[in-house]
């Protein structure tokens, strides 16, 4: 079975969101991203409790794909610390993961 992970990022408005996500997606690096919101986040920063509203991103890749797609968020990402957290799918339809595996290059060596 193909593999698929997923990566989570957020970003402030849905102009970044969907620039990210199209150059993640020209680039190869993802094979699809959802980009979901607003939503609201509270977390910590700088010792105080903060709220913002704020665009997530769901990016599809394989296991291969997080290093590369990681090292690419965080070079084009706009905040200080970005978010980015990657985990694999525990399943899904064998057509859909053979598409990510199939849209995602594979990384350079």
């Amino acid at each position: 079975m193909a593999d698929c992970w997923i990566a989570l990022t957020t970003l402030s408005s849905r102009e970044q969101a969907g620039q990210l996500a199209e150059a993640l997606v020209a680039e190869r690096l993802a094979a699809c991203v959802n980009v979901l919101g607003p939503v609201a986040s509270i977390y910590r920063w700088e010792g105080k409790v903060a709220r913002d509203e704020e665009v997530l991103l769901l990016i599809k890749t394989t296991e291969a794909g997080v290093a590369p797609l990681q090292a690419r968020v965080l070079e084009l990402h706009p905040y200080d610390t970005p978010e980015f957290l990657a985990f694999e799918a525990g399943g899904g339809a064998a057509g859909y993961l053979a598409w990510v595996a199939d849209s995602v290059a594979p990384p350079r060596t």
